[in-house]
């Protein structure tokens, strides 16, 4: 724990000297003294911000989450629907978020939510998707046929033998995907949406050239993004802990 704190005081210590020692402009790089007082100043609007971006970031994390893993679970129960699956799953995770953004836009409009809320969803969905299935794929046929044996349902199939052990793997998802989920809501925020986002308040300060400010709130970004995956990585150890399979 003191190892990153350390690293991360030398390397702000070390920027701060670079920028001073060699008079870089603001535009080019500001210096962590004048984010800093930045972040003092407009304290109340990052926060604000974080909440506006944090909450469509949040509603996608959890839409994501819950059809990727329902996506894996019938993909890895039906072969048919993982073929299926196959080539759509392939192309959402080649498509770039500046381009899903508009078009979503052009359809539900930018003064609503759902264009931003879906653009994280997706985000999520596929790290989601591809992690579970992988976890499913590693339970041992002995066990399948020892619960066919004692003539157990598929739904206690899933809930003792499956989840479990797809369990880890679905948290190794999430841990990826809630990180991306904020940069996705984030992204999404540059091409329109609500004033107070975090997205739209970079762009606006970095419009007026008030660069400290726009960097002031890109730190306020960084640290919803590590507050989602301490958040998720909290999460899987009460799960670990507390729901182990008997």
């Amino acid at each position: 724990m003191l190892a990153p704190l350390v690293v991360g005081v030398v390397a702000i210590a070390a920027w701060e000297s670079v920028v001073e020692a060699f008079d870089i402009e603001p535009f080019v790089l500001p210096a962590p003294s004048a984010i800093w007082e930045q972040v003092r100043l407009h304290g109340d609007s990052i926060a604000s911000g974080a909440s506006v971006t944090g909450r469509n970031a949040l509603i996608g994390t959890l839409l994501g989450a819950v059809l990727g893993v329902a996506g894996a679970m019938l993909a890895g129960s039906f072969r048919v629907v993982d073929q299926m699956a196959a080539p759509v799953v392939a192309a959402l995770a080649v498509i770039p978020i500046v381009a899903l953004a508009p078009v979503l836009y052009s359809m539900f409009g930018a003064a609503v939510d759902t264009g931003r809320i879906i653009v994280a969803a997706v985000s999520v969905t596929i790290p989601v998707y591809l992690n579970t299935l992988r976890g499913l794929r590693q339970v041992r046929q002995v066990h399948l046929d020892l619960m066919t044996a004692c003539a157990a349902k598929r739904w206690q199939v899933v809930r003792t033998v499956t989840l479990p052990t797809a369990t880890p793997y679905v948290f190794t998802g999430l841990r990826v995907a809630s990180s991306l989920a904020v940069i996705a809501a984030l992204i999404a925020e540059y091409f329109g949406g609500p004033i107070g986002g975090l997205g739209k308040s970079i762009t606006s300060s970095a419009a007026s050239s008030n660069y400290p400010l726009a960097w002031a709130y890109v730190s306020g970004a960084i640290v919803l993004g590590l507050l989602f995956y301490i958040v998720t990585l909290l999460v899987e150890l009460w799960f670990s802990r507390h729901l182990r399979p008997t």
